[in-house]
C-alpha cells in the first residue's frame, strides 16, 4: 500500500509539473510577442497600426487550429449573439431599399413603430436628420441608423402617399424567432421548422407544440433544413423533449474536466409518444445534428433528406478586454451511440468547400455516393441499425437533390432583388383589393394564381436591372417562381407560416416525410436491424 501511495504521489507531482511547463510555456511565448511588438511599435520605419497587428496575429494562430475557433471584433460579437440572444434593440420593421428609397415593408405587431403608427408602404426619407434617398443606402447602413440603445429615440420622416410625416420612435427589444413555422399539415400530422437554436428557442417550441397538440397534433415534423445551429443546450433540452427519461442525449470529451460533460433525458418531456421525423440537408449543421443524432440514436424516429454538415466541435465564447471575443474549440461532442459526426479537416483546405464536392462526387444525387470518413460501425441504441460517424448524420431516408432544372434565371432574379421588390410593389399597390378577394388565407391559397401578366412585368424588371430574358431558363422554372411569388404575398398578407405553407409544396423531403408516415415505410425503416451486437455504448 506504501508503494502505491508513493507512485500515486509521483504521478500526481508529474502532473502538476506537467501543467506548469505548460503555463511556463505559454508565458515565455507571451512575453516574446510582447517583447517583438514592442520593438515594432518603436522602430520600424513606417507607423505602425499595433492594434491591427494584434488582431492579424490572433486570427492567424486561431487559422492554425481548427475552422470553428474564430476571433470577433467588438462589433461583430454584437451582430453575431443578436439571433442566438433572440433578439436586439430597434424600432421594429421589416424594410427594403427600392430604387434607393428606404420603403417600409412591415410594422412588427407590438414593435416600437406600430405604437407611434408607421404603416407598411411608408417611405422614410430622414433618420435623425439625415437625408436616406438617393445616398446608396445598404441593408447595413439601415440597420446602422436604425439600432441602438433600449429605450434612445430615433427621428424619422416618411412620405405617406403625399404627406410627410415625422415619428418619435422609442426603441425597444424586437424579437428574432427561432420557429419559422408551426402549422398541421394534415390531420393528426403536424409541422415545425426551426430556423436557429438561440436562447428563445425552448420556450418558441413549447408554445408551438402546445398549439400543435391542441390541434390534434399526433406525428411531428421537424424541419431543420438550413438550420446551422446555435446553442448545445437547447439543442439537448429540445431533444429531451422528444425521449423519454435517463437517455443519454449527448457527451462532450476535451482538456479540461468541466469540458468532460454528458447529457441525459429527464421524465418531463412534452413528445415522447408520436411519431417523429426530422428533416435536414446539407447545411443542417451543430445543434441540428445534436437533436438529429439523439433522434437516430434513440430510434426515436427518421431523419430524412441529405447527409448534414458535419460539425463535431464544441466552442467556448472567451471575451477579451476590449469587448472582443475568441470562440475557442475546446472539446467534441458524441452522439448517444458514441459517434462523432466532425468532418475531417486539414490546413490549406477550403473546409466548407466540401459541400460544393458533395455536388462533384454525386452525393447530392445518391445516397450509394455518400462517403464516410470513420470505418467503425456504429448502431442504434435500441434497434442496432447501423449509423455512421465521421462527416455529418447521414439520413434513414435520402432524398436527391433536383437537378432536372436549370435555376439560373431564376437565381439571377432573386441575385438582383428582383422578386421582393415586384412583390413589394404589387401588394402596395393592390393591398386592400387583395385583402377584399381573399378575407381568408384559404381562400389565397386554393384561387390566387400568378398571372401571365405579372411574369412579364418581373421579367421587365429583370431586364432593367441587367438580367438578360430567357424564354428557355425562364420555362422550366416558371412553377418555382410563381409558388416562391405567391407564398411572397402570402407573408405580406398574413405571416410565416402562410409562407410556408405556399412553399412547401415544393419541399421535396417534406412530401418524402408525408410518404413514410401514410405508406407504412417509417416502421419499415425502423425495424430494420442489423443483428449486431452494440458498438461504443
Amino acid at each position: 500500500m506504501k508503494s502505491l501511495g508513493w507512485i500515486m504521489a509521483l504521478w500526481a507531482t508529474c502532473l502538476a509539473w506537467s501543467g506548469a511547463s505548460a503555463q511556463n510555456n505559454a508565458d515565455a511565448q507571451t512575453l516574446k510577442f510582447n517583447q517583438l511588438l514592442r520593438v515594432v511599435d518603436r522602430l520600424y520605419v513606417d507607423t505602425v497600426d499595433v492594434a491591427r497587428l494584434t488582431e492579424v496575429a490572433i486570427i492567424r494562430l486561431l487559422e492554425e487550429l481548427d475552422p470553428h475557433s474564430v476571433y470577433l471584433t467588438r462589433e461583430e460579437v454584437q451582430e453575431a449573439n443578436e439571433p442566438l440572444e433572440g433578439g436586439f434593440f430597434g424600432i421594429g420593421i421589416q424594410f427594403n431599399i427600392l430604387g434607393d428609397t428606404l420603403m417600409v415593408v412591415d410594422v412588427i405587431p407590438g414593435g416600437p413603430s406600430e405604437r407611434v403608427g408607421l404603416l407598411a408602404g411608408d417611405r422614410i426619407v430622414t433618420i435623425d436628420g439625415e437625408n436616406v434617398v438617393g445616398i446608396g443606402l445598404t441593408n447595413t447602413g439601415v440597420r446602422k441608423r436604425l439600432k441602438g440603445e433600449e429605450n434612445s429615440i430615433v427621428k424619422v420622416s416618411v412620405f405617406r402617399g403625399r404627406y410627410l410625416l415625422e415619428f418619435n420612435i422609442r426603441r425597444g427589444m424586437i424579437p428574432i424567432h427561432s420557429v419559422d413555422a408551426s402549422y398541421m399539415l394534415e390531420p393528426g400530422i403536424g409541422y415545425l421548422r426551426l430556423a436557429r437554436f438561440a436562447a428563445t428557442t425552448v420556450r418558441e417550441f413549447e408554445q408551438a407544440l402546445r398549439q400543435l397538440k391542441e390541434e390534434g397534433l399526433e406525428d411531428l415534423i421537424i424541419d431543420l433544413q438550413e438550420n446551422p445551429g446555435g446553442y448545445m443546450g437547447a439543442a439537448v433540452e429540445l431533444a429531451d423533449h422528444l425521449l423519454d427519461s435517463h437517455r443519454l442525449l449527448l457527451y462532450t470529451s476535451g482538456k479540461e474536466a468541466r469540458a468532460n460533460e454528458s447529457y441525459h433525458s429527464t421524465p418531463d418531456g412534452l413528445f415522447q409518444r408520436g411519431r417523429v421525423i426530422i428533416l435536414q440537408n446539407e447545411s443542417s449543421a451543430s445543434a441540428s445534428e445534436i437533436l438529429a443524432g439523439a433522434v437516430q440514436d434513440w430510434d426515436r424516429g427518421l431523419i430524412v433528406g441529405r447527409r448534414s454538415f458535419g460539425k463535431g466541435l464544441v466552442q467556448r465564447p472567451i471575451p477579451l478586454q476590449d469587448g472582443s471575443m475568441v470562440r475557442l474549440t475546446i472539446a467534441h461532442y458524441y452522439t448517444p451511440s458514441g459517434r462523432s459526426i466532425q468532418k475531417p479537416y486539414r490546413k490549406g483546405e477550403n473546409y466548407r468547400a466540401e459541400l460544393y464536392d458533395r455536388y462533384d462526387t454525386g452525393e447530392l444525387f445518391s445516397r450509394d455516393s455518400i462517403r464516410v470518413t470513420d470505418t467503425t460501425r456504429y448502431f442504434t441504441k435500441e434497434r442496432h441499425r447501423l449509423v455512421h460517424g465521421g462527416g455529418g448524420i447521414v439520413p434513414d431516408l435520402f432524398v436527391p437533390i433536383d437537378t432536372s432544372v436549370r435555376y439560373a434565371y431564376f437565381n439571377l432574379l432573386m441575385a438582383k432583388g428582383v422578386l421582393l421588390d415586384y412583390e413589394f410593389y404589387h401588394v402596395n399597390r393592390h393591398r386592400a383589393a387583395l385583402r377584399e378577394r381573399y378575407p381568408a388565407f384559404r381562400q389565397f391559397k386554393e384561387n390566387f394564381e400568378v398571372t401571365p401578366e405579372m411574369i412579364r412585368e418581373i421579367v421587365q424588371k429583370g431586364e432593367e436591372q441587367g438580367v438578360a430574358p430567357d424564354d428557355k431558363l425562364l420555362a422550366p422554372v416558371l412553377p418555382e417562381l410563381k409558388r416562391y411569388l405567391k407564398a411572397l404575398i402570402a407573408r405580406d398578407l398574413w405571416g410565416m407560416n402562410e409562407y410556408y405553407k405556399i412553399i412547401n409544396e415544393g419541399n421535396a423531403p417534406l412530401r418524402a416525410a408525408l410518404k413514410a408516415l401514410r405508406d407504412g415505410s417509417y416502421e419499415k425503416t425502423l425495424k430494420t436491424t442489423e443483428n449486431k451486437p452494440r458498438a461504443k455504448q
